[in-house]
């Protein structure tokens, strides 16, 4: 069969044929119809990911849609190394397929699932987001920043802060539910005080970060009180990603004078949460209510496009 072969890290997979996957125990053979190219794949495929492959040759891709024997159409993750999701066939785990509701086409179901979910989980189940408060997206330009502001509006958020790099994308947030944008490209004090603004009186009840680096740095400055004051209510600041920089400088002070929780997404949540956060964004998919911009590229083309530089929409590789 044809697949996205990795032969070495730090190299984009090549196009090239791949001995047929056989199920074990448990397991089932899928047909492939898409896989989204996504950020984790770029990362376990050049090395810098704590779960890259520690022997090669493999096939990429970290899940996908397809077809069970059946005929069932799924989404599926996690296949069994050395097999990936980009390629004509993989093979998975049963418990690892849920079914893909029959509204969606395959590139949005290949595409929403892993950032959707990610998103889901930030926001429901680690920050416990409740209805009414303010939320700030940073990092609100890429794909998951993008399905967070969307998400942040479902589970009932009062107001959605979105911060982003990507000028172009972030004016258009306000169609998917942003009361108020903040643009990355100011100055440090600018973007402190444009925080400090949009945080109002009362803050920002859940933080989504993205970014980390510089623009956190500037965003902590702004939490941060001049004075002794009586608390408000605790400000909870979720660690995804550090698109922006691995690193922060954190002052003493930050934590010592704002009511501020720092955590990270804590790795994977238990099977029942995270099949309760599949179903419901995909649901929300289905229905109109949550939305992603695809591309579809042919799995031939994979070491061309393995390294394009997409802003706000998921390439999607199609066997």
């Amino acid at each position: 069969m044809n697949a996205a072969v990795l032969d070495a890290l730090g190299k984009p997979p090549r196009f090239e044929s791949f001995p047929e996957p056989s199920a074990g125990d448990s397991e089932v053979v899928v047909k492939v119809l898409a896989a989204a190219l996504k950020p984790v794949d770029k990362q376990l495929a050049a090395g810098s990911h704590y779960a890259s492959p520690r022997a090669l040759p493999v096939v990429c891709g970290a899940d996908g849609v397809g077809l069970l024997e059946d005929g069932t159409r799924v989404f599926f993750g996690g296949p069994r190394s050395p097999y990936g999701a980009m390629a004509e066939r993989t093979v998975v785990r049963r418990a690892q397929c849920f079914r893909v509701p029959d509204a969606l086409d395959d590139a949005t179901a290949a595409a929403i699932p892993n950032p959707g979910v990610s998103a889901w989980l930030s926001l429901k189940y680690r920050a416990k987001l409740a209805a009414g408060e303010t939320v700030l997206i940073l990092g609100a330009t890429g794909v998951t920043g993008m399905l967070a502001v969307q998400i942040a509006r479902i589970l009932g958020a009062g107001r959605v802060v979105a911060a982003g790099r990507n000028e172009q994308t972030l004016s258009r947030l306000d169609e998917l539910g942003a009361d108020a944008t903040i643009p990355l490209d100011k100055p440090d004090q600018d973007l402190t005080d444009a925080f400090r603004r949009e945080a109002g009186e009362k803050g920002f009840g859940v933080i989504v970060d993205y970014l980390w680096g510089a623009p956190t740095e500037a965003l902590l400055a702004a939490i941060t009180r001049e004075e002794f004051a009586i608390a408000g209510s605790e400000m909870r600041l979720v660690e995804v990603g550090e698109s922006a920089g691995p690193t922060v400088t954190l002052p003493a002070a930050v934590l010592r004078s704002a009511p501020v929780t720092i955590m990270g997404t804590a790795g994977i949540p238990s099977w029942e949460v995270l099949a309760d956060a599949f179903q419901q964004v995909m649901n929300h998919a289905a229905s109109g209510t949550l939305r992603v911009r695809t591309e579809p590229v042919q799995l031939a083309e994979i070491e061309g496009v393995w390294e394009r530089d997409v802003h706000g929409c998921r390439l999607v590789v199609i066997p």
